[in-house]
């Protein structure tokens, strides 16, 4: 009982660390209507930064805001790629992304592991002073549950604002945003910019989840990011008063626990990323049906 408490513990927090990452894929992609594959580059990224940083005696809470700085200024490339010098965005997400993968190897090289004797946010002072009496496990579900929620209170709040509201008319009438004598460029850049600082932030936690950096940790994840904001676009279509971002984290803790329970079922780890790329041609398939029935039934 307590091994399958531990599971369920252990899911929750993954899924409430990769939500980060799906609210980034979420602005680009349900958005902007950008595909953005820098996301594959800006997510080790994070974790690289942030590997080197704490290895290095930072501490660990400081390292949070200047992961995601790097992380903006990812996003801001990409943007300037697209909007300044006319590259298609498809394209201009995987010329920074193949750049990153060279700069992610100058950073941290190919591995880099963080000592157990190295402090994390989940290990810091002022976690074991607040969270001392829980286990590690629970400080970590604890913490990533807050982290998930205050980012996505924040999003919330700044869809309100009036370039939130602009960034969300670029991506469902770009026109209008023209005529409002706005530079839909710039609008594009800005969500780019806070898409994959968001990104990068996730896999700065991760990082210091696992306490382990690896270059190949970024393969995927914009397939990961698209799954959860498919599942959780799909489940809550019909229910206005959830919030994209709300729909989107829920998308993220089942998409974890999808795939834990595949693996829990003996499927080998070195298989997982097969087993990822299968659930979300599954969910594109079931997403497709969905919307054609509805399509009909109008």
């Amino acid at each position: 009982m307590g091994n399958v408490l531990d599971l369920i513990v252990s899911t929750l927090t993954q899924g409430f660390v990769y939500s980060l990452l799906s609210y980034g894929v979420y602005i680009t992609y349900k958005i902007l209507d950008f595909p953005d594959l820098t996301v594959d580059g800006s997510f080790p990224l994070g974790a690289a930064v942030t590997a080197v940083l704490l290895t290095k005696g930072v501490d660990p809470y400081l390292a949070i805001p200047i992961v995601i700085a790097v992380g903006a200024l990812a996003g801001l490339i990409t943007g300037l790629i697209h909007v300044k010098l006319n590259v298609r965005d498809l394209l201009a997400g995987i010329i920074t992304m193949t750049a990153l993968f060279s700069i992610n190897l100058q950073i941290a090289g190919s591995n880099l592991i963080i000592g157990r004797d190295v402090d994390t946010i989940f290990t810091a002072k002022p976690t074991m002073a607040l969270l001392g009496d829980f286990s590690l496990i629970y400080r970590k579900l604890i913490i990533s549950l807050i982290i998930a929620v205050l980012f996505k209170l924040l999003l919330d709040a700044y869809f309100k604002t009036k370039s939130g509201l602009l960034l969300r008319a670029v991506g469902d009438n770009s026109v209008l945003v023209t005529t409002l004598a706005k530079d839909k460029g710039t609008v594009k850049i800005i969500g780019l910019v806070i898409s994959n600082a968001l990104v990068a932030l996730s896999g700065g936690i991760v990082c210091q989840e696992q306490r382990a950096f690896s270059i190949t940790m970024g393969t995927g994840q914009v397939v990961f990011g698209l799954a959860t904001v498919i599942i959780g676009m799909t489940l809550f279509r019909k229910l206005g008063f959830v919030k994209g971002t709300t729909a989107v984290m829920v998308g993220s803790i089942l998409y974890k626990s999808c795939i834990q329970a595949a693996i829990s079922m003996g499927m080998p780890a070195n298989l997982l990323k097969f087993i990822t790329a299968a659930l979300f041609l599954v969910i594109l398939v079931i997403g497709n049906q969905q919307k054609g029935g509805a399509k009909k039934n109008a």
